[in-house]
């Protein structure tokens, strides 16, 4: 994924929920904008699967841009935000 695509999926206004989906079928849900740092080769992604409300994250992961396949609006809420499917 090029790394505009996805900077412009975060600082949509107003800004929509998404589920990035990896090459190995991991899914990642972004709920928040503040929970996604993409940057030219890789994103960070901050992970709180206690509470999908709270803006601070438990851990992290970085994903590189080149193995994102997906990126798609989440239509509700999804019980699963810890980065599997």
């Amino acid at each position: 994924m090029a790394p505009e695509e996805l900077a412009t999926a975060v600082r949509r206004r107003p800004f929509v929920p998404f589920r990035l989906t990896l090459t190995e079928g991991s899914t990642y849900e972004i709920r928040h904008p503040e929970l996604c740092m993409p940057g030219r080769r890789s994103a960070v992604i901050g992970l709180n699967p206690s509470n999908e409300n709270d803006l601070l994250f438990d851990r992290s992961v970085t994903v590189d841009l080149l193995h994102i396949v997906k990126l798609e609006p989440l239509d509700g809420p999804t019980a699963m935000t810890n980065g599997t499917s």
